[in-house]
């Protein structure tokens, strides 16, 4: 299948214009959605994220990330694999605790800090603040389905080099929306919810940033901080030269077998024990009896 098939091959509504627009910039090879593959993001996040480092480097490969669900499909999970460190948010009590048993190794080697806390633009910059973060990390990734605009514009504890949020791609480039805050908000499944990719430009660049992308599908929008995006990135940096319209049904990314637990850091021969935090200390404590 050909770029332009893979982008056209099942017509939607949101139109062909913007169906153009997308093979257009695909031309060009600065386009961060050349790059895009799947491991554990929702789409073809993780290589956008990848292929934004390479241009931009790193720093202590340190990200924030919240409303991660179990953390198994993430913008972070993967990032664990290349020796990077974070810490998550989620509000969900039980989703929390599905992701404590399921990345246990890492959480319990400090690589990972989870958080339970639901978040809103006055609790998150306490949130980041007493989790010990540094001012300057590499990633910042919002996703929690409604006041994403309001808390990142809230946000100053952190200074991210890269940005990774959520866009309604339901409302075209040139629609500058966003719903009204409401501490109290959670999604329902309908577009009541975020805000569009022109509000979100328009706010990146009022804190300092570059909107240098969109993933394919749709979803997520990428932001450089401005003193590092230099030429690196497609010019202009607007919502109508990068935007991509939901392709949520056509692109639907998968990365071979279904994920059930974070693989980074095991410890040999223990099984899954490697994921009950109880019976783990009982085999740490084992093992350092037959130590002494």
């Amino acid at each position: 299948m050909n770029l332009e098939q893979m982008v056209t091959y099942s017509y939607v509504g949101s139109g062909m214009l913007y169906e153009r627009l997308t093979l257009k910039r695909l031309e060009n090879p600065k386009c961060l959605e050349l790059y895009g593959f799947k491991v554990y993001s929702q789409n073809d996040e993780d290589g956008i994220i990848e292929e934004i480092f390479n241009r931009i480097g790193t720093t202590d490969k340190f990200f924030v990330e919240f409303g991660v669900e179990n953390g198994l499909e993430c913008n972070s999970h993967y990032l664990l694999f290349k020796g990077w460190r974070g810490l998550w948010i989620e509000g969900d009590e039980n989703k929390f605790k599905d992701a404590f048993v399921r990345f246990f190794p890492v959480i319990r080697n400090g690589r990972l800090g989870l958080i339970n806390a639901f978040i809103t633009k006055d609790n998150i910059n306490d949130l980041i603040s007493n989790a010990e973060v540094k001012v300057e990390i590499d990633l910042l990734s919002i996703d929690i389905d409604g006041n994403d605009y309001y808390v990142w514009e809230a946000i100053n504890v952190v200074r991210p080099r890269v940005v990774a949020i959520e866009y309604i791609s339901k409302f075209p480039p040139n629609c500058d929306w966003k719903m009204a805050y409401n501490e109290n908000h959670i999604w329902d499944g309908s577009d009541w919810q975020g805000a569009s990719l022109k509000a979100l430009e328009l706010l990146g660049r009022q804190l300092g940033y570059r909107l240098v992308g969109t993933c394919l599908s749709g979803v997520n929008a990428f932001f450089v901080r401005q003193d590092l995006a230099g030429d690196k990135f497609i010019d202009p940096p607007t919502a109508e030269a990068l935007y991509n319209p939901p392709r949520f049904t056509r692109h639907k990314y998968i990365s071979g077998l279904p994920e059930r637990y974070c693989l980074v850091d095991q410890i040999p021969n223990i099984g899954m024990l490697n994921y009950n935090p109880l019976e783990f200390k009982k085999w740490e404590a084992a093992q350092q009896i037959r130590q002494e």
